[in-house]
């Protein structure tokens, strides 16, 4: 029977890939908490349907909560970062498309913020390989490694 070899460390491309995700959701945590101080917990985001004030006032919380778990259980944070880019993305465009006037989707979908979340949702698609690497390589009750 051969000694067991040295802990498995997280792969750093893995690393430095969900670090880039996590600044990304903690940067649109906070622009939707500075929303939130400035108008109140319950604004409609200027007269804006209710599910989609809610759901843009839950990004609050889930950007930063999904940030965590990229590194406390990245084999949630992972899928969970995907799908919290994929639905915001959708969900934006699907809003800019209803409210646009006819003629007016390209320009108003081609607004930076829109342009840099698609980035980051691409961007997320293309790395999330990379960011998978090492997910699997904590067991339970191991400690997350952060560098």
């Amino acid at each position: 029977m051969s000694a067991p070899g040295p802990k498995a460390r997280p792969d750093r491309g893995s690393t430095i890939v969900r670090s880039i995700w996590a600044a990304c959701l903690l940067t649109g945590g906070a622009n939707h908490a500075r929303t939130l101080l400035q108008h109140g917990l319950l604004w409609d985001y200027g007269g804006v349907a209710w599910p989609s004030a809610a759901y843009w006032t839950s990004l609050t919380i889930l950007d930063p909560l999904v940030a965590a778990l990229l590194f406390l259980r990245p084999k949630i944070g992972i899928p969970a970062t995907i799908l919290l880019i994929v639905t915001n993305v959708i969900h934006n465009l699907a809003k800019t498309a209803h409210d646009a006037p006819p003629g007016e989707f390209l320009t108003r979908a081609t607004n930076s913020y829109l342009l840099s979340q698609i980035g980051f949702m691409l961007f997320v698609l293309a790395t999330a390989r990379i960011a998978w690497k090492s997910a699997d390589e904590r067991r339970p009750g191991q400690r997350p490694r952060l560098g």
